[in-house]
């Protein structure tokens, strides 16, 4: 039966800050696997050092979280650093890690790392779930190569973050630590893993065909008008306002979306930087996004309040919940960090949806560049501004 236990540690040493951190979490229990998530101010490679000294041959992996962590004690979001482990302790429970660098082609490194986690466990058979983290550029590539050596394999998780979108995030798995690549776990278990997979979003009346795309995720233009114009016209104000990062917070509540073919998920494309320099074809204002979109499919402009964005925790968790067939033994929530940004100084009210719901059960809350999941049979997908909820079974 699976077990589950949360550490944290506010030190400002960052080899103390990962051996409090794991310490804690493997008080009592026979650790299989720590999910482990830190301030991007820590140094990394010491905080490690300092959870793998605590974990003895136990397998870590994670990512730096932007800002903060949520654990049932509260909000940890010490200027001066922490970090945080859920522990997964169950007798039946085999799992393998697996990681790399970016070193070429993102597709044959998810292929890699696909071969190599199971290999790490000690079997030759697919695993019932996968955990994944990359980071935030090209998680969908690394997701393809993962899948062609898995499968259709239903996974969770979330893009490595900092603090400040300037590219200080981390990645690990056991001793590796890099900014670049991709790290994985596979779970060979009976017990079951939900995920709930959303971004609680309304549709608008504004929908469009995307006509031009540069780089997979630049959106050039929108029924053959400049994207920038075009979304600039939907949320009523001059285009000159998202010009660079203004449009990242300008579009937190106001995203755009595309839907999967079956219809039953709207995974949102968060617009991140209005660039004025146009492309080579087309000389105006386009979009970077925070993930792929591809020419000739519709985009909706999607909308939310603050308080639906709040809400929508407790309402995710409880989701969880009414799909789990057993009790649960954890709950690992993926929070968008651009949300908690739209959120602000109001996340105390998000930990008080997600406390209620979760009760005694431990949990941990991370805040991500992009998030994972699935929804209703769709395919694995990759967003952001998303929440990935996933519930561990006893």
């Amino acid at each position: 039966m699976l077990k589950t236990k949360v550490g944290y540690s506010v030190l400002e040493d960052s080899f103390e800050s990962g051996r409090e951190t794991a310490s804690k979490a493997t008080e009592g229990m026979n650790p299989k696997l720590g999910l482990l998530y830190t301030s991007c101010v820590l140094n990394q490679e010491d905080l490690v050092k300092g959870a793998r000294l605590a974990m003895g041959n136990a397998p870590i992996i994670g990512c730096t979280s932007s800002g903060a962590i949520m654990v049932p004690e509260g909000i940890i979001d010490q200027a001066t650093g922490f970090s945080g482990m859920m522990v997964l302790d169950d007798p039946e429970l085999i799992v393998g890690v697996a990681s790399s660098a970016r070193t070429g082609d993102p597709r044959e490194i998810g292929r890699k790392l696909a071969l190599d986690a199971i290999k790490d466990a000690g079997l030759e058979k697919v695993p019932a779930y996968f955990y994944m983290v990359a980071s935030p550029a090209e998680e969908e590539l690394y997701l393809k190569g993962i899948q062609d050596v898995l499968g259709r394999v239903p996974f969770f998780g979330g893009s490595a973050a900092d603090n400040t979108v300037e590219g200080n995030w981390k990645i690990f798995c056991n001793d590796n630590v890099f900014s670049d690549g991709c790290a994985i776990a596979v779970f060979f278990t009976k017990g079951s893993y939900v995920t709930e997979y959303t971004g609680a979003y309304h549709e608008s009346n504004h929908v469009g065909i995307v006509t031009e795309v540069a780089n997979d995720r630049t959106l050039v233009t929108i029924d053959g008008i400049s994207a920038l114009r075009k979304y600039a016209d939907w949320i009523g104000v001059s285009p000159n306002e998202l010009k660079g990062s203004n449009l990242l917070a300008a579009s937190i509540c106001k995203p755009l979306g595309v839907k999967d073919p079956l219809g039953s998920l709207t995974v949102v494309r968060h617009p991140m930087f209005g660039d004025d320099k146009g492309t080579e074809t087309f000389d105006d204002d386009t979009i970077n996004l925070g993930n792929k979109v591809v020419p000739n499919t519709a985009i909706v402009q999607l909308e939310a309040t603050v308080d639906e964005l709040i809400h929508s925790t407790g309402e995710t968790m409880r989701e969880v919940k009414k799909n789990m067939n057993k009790n649960a033994a954890g709950y690992f929530l993926v929070h968008c960090g651009g949300r908690k940004l739209g959120i602000g100084d109001r996340m105390n009210e998000v930990y008080a949806e997600v406390k209620a719901e979760a009760g005694d059960v431990p949990f941990m809350m991370i805040f991500t560049f992009g998030e994972y999941g699935y929804h209703d049979h769709s395919a694995n997908i990759c967003g952001g501004l998303m929440l990935s909820f996933t519930g561990l079974s006893e």
